[in-house]
């Protein structure tokens, strides 16, 4: 007869080339991402001049210097934001997932990421109105610095507010959950639309781009202040990964397996809102993407958060890349709302979701 020892060390060996495969193809899908996003736009650069630009062949100098300006300057400052963003947004709808057990949950749609927008535009109009006074608030510490600090702190006591209304003696409702959430996501736009209400022209456009979500001027200094946020993320996610595949089989299971359920709880909590306020403050309110990159991954991997959450980083910034391409060339020279498009990509995903979940609750 075999010893488990032996079993679980042939097991580890038959999981580790499939998660070399998935990883490296994910990580494939990720680069092809990035080139035709580069390659594409209102200032296309074919290959043949993107290979010029990193010193494989030869161009003329007055192509190769605009080519430059726009890659260098414009293009890459805005594909290394939105791979980032993405892939905060699919690993925090991994993670709210994985705490609730539920494949519904998401950011977006249980009021975090609503929470961190109206964070987001309260800072807007108040620092506007301020730096129209002449007070000490800047437009420019807004957009760099105020800016991702409010963002995050309303998504913080959103999601804070949220596991507080569905924790009761030590167990986390579903129902009350997802309620809650709308709960919290319809006072939160309310909040906003009052703000709408009572902004000026100005403030109106920047409470519109977050609102909408969009990745129109991104800089490098925006890419340095969102890595710090993205390496904190993926630092976290060892620190819970077990936890929350232990968690799917119960709390009460969870706990006598030698999970700390509550210490998790609070760390994949603030792990979501760091990564949701950061996405919001630098790109505005982006749904569907935490809910549809994980449930892909979960049907194609298996639920296994070792490998899921890393996963969902990868498949989520290649997503959000090809979400911004379209956004970039489906109106050109206008520029489409990302938020619309990842919206007619992923509401139709989710009514499929809603569905099957329907259909397995009734068989």
């Amino acid at each position: 007869m075999t010893a488990p020892s032996t079993v679980g060390r042939r097991s580890r060996r038959r999981l580790r080339p499939s998660t070399i495969i998935v990883l490296s193809s994910l990580l494939l899908l990720l680069l092809v991402a990035v080139i035709v996003s580069a390659a594409i736009g209102a200032a296309g650069i074919p290959p043949t001049r993107l290979l010029a630009l990193v010193g494989l062949t030869s161009l003329d100098p007055a192509t190769f210097a605009r080519d430059h300006l726009v890659l260098w300057s414009i293009r890459l400052p805005r594909i290394a934001l939105a791979a980032m963003i993405g892939a905060l947004l699919a690993v925090s709808g991994a993670m709210m997932q994985g705490l609730f057990r539920n494949p519904l949950a998401d950011p977006a749609m249980v009021g975090v990421s609503s929470g961190a927008a109206f964070a987001a535009a309260l800072t807007i109009v108040i620092v506007d109105r301020f730096a129209t006074a002449g007070g000490p608030l800047s437009l420019g510490a807004l957009s760099l610095g105020l800016l991702p600090v409010t963002a995050l702190i309303g998504a913080l006591i959103t999601t804070a507010a949220l596991y507080r209304l569905a924790t009761r003696h030590g167990r986390t409702s579903i129902a009350v959950f997802l309620l809650g959430g709308l709960a919290i996501a319809a006072l939160t736009n309310a909040g906003i639309g009052f703000l709408v209400f009572m902004a000026d022209d100005r403030q109106l456009r920047d409470i519109t781009f977050w609102m909408l979500g969009s990745l129109a001027g991104a800089t490098w200094q925006k890419v340095a202040i969102v890595a710090p946020f993205l390496v904190l993320t993926a630092a976290g996610m060892p620190l819970i990964a077990r936890g929350l595949d232990l968690l799917a089989l119960g709390e009460a299971e969870a706990f006598h397996m030698g999970i700390a359920v509550e210490r998790l709880k609070q760390i994949a909590i603030l792990l979501v809102a760091i990564a949701v306020g950061a996405a919001v403050a630098f790109c505005g309110v982006v749904g569907f993407v935490g809910i549809v990159v994980p449930h892909l991954l979960r049907l194609a991997i298996g639920p296994s958060h070792r490998l899921l959450l890393p996963a969902s980083m990868l498949l989520g910034a290649a997503m959000m890349l090809a979400a911004d391409s379209v956004a970039r060339t489906i109106a050109a020279p206008a520029e489409l709302p990302i938020g619309i498009v990842t919206a007619i990509v992923g509401a139709p995903f989710f009514l499929a979701l809603l569905l099957r979940q329907r259909n397995l609750v009734s068989a």
